[in-house]
């Protein structure tokens, strides 16, 4: 039998998670997503030829702030004390697309998964704003938490299926 779900009530409605009996500990999260921008949004992102600018540095920026607005974008996040959020690029040119890595630690009495998965969405969202004048085909997908630590259900580490 599945777990209940922490944020619906008995009567089923929906409420924000009492976190106050919970000592806080380290946590930390990672997520990943993929941010297929095609042939020529892929070329001029690696020639820098892009009007806007720098859009990797504008995308890491973007990504960060985003963690950091995590609780005013999803209704029962609660809001954590970040003491770190990096966003990251790799570049996979036989597929022409833009891996986004983030990562965040916290010491508070809930998990930055939802801040990492933020952080991902607004960096990829960043780079397709940045790279629609040259495709509108760029395509965001596969975003999910690649691992977390801390916490009372201890660690996830995501098989690669």
């Amino acid at each position: 039998m599945p777990a209940a779900l922490s944020h619906i009530t008995p009567e089923g409605d929906a409420r924000m998670v009492d976190v106050s009996r919970k000592a806080p500990t380290l946590r930390t999260a990672q997520a990943a997503g993929r941010v297929v921008l095609g042939e020529s949004a892929f070329r001029a992102l690696c020639d820098q030829s892009l009007s806007k600018g720098d859009v990797l540095a504008t995308a890491r920026l973007a990504g960060i702030m985003g963690a950091k607005q995590t609780s005013a974008l999803i209704p029962l996040c609660h809001q954590i004390p970040l003491a770190s959020v990096t966003v990251d690029f790799e570049w996979d040119e036989p597929a022409r697309a833009i891996v986004v890595l983030a990562k965040a630690v916290s010491v508070g009495s809930t998990g930055v998964e939802m801040e990492v998965l933020t952080a991902v969405t607004v960096a990829a969202l960043t780079i397709y704003d940045m790279c629609k004048a040259v495709s509108k085909a760029i395509r965001i997908d596969d975003v999910h938490l690649v691992s977390k630590t801390g916490g009372t259900s201890g660690a996830y580490h995501r098989r690669h299926i």
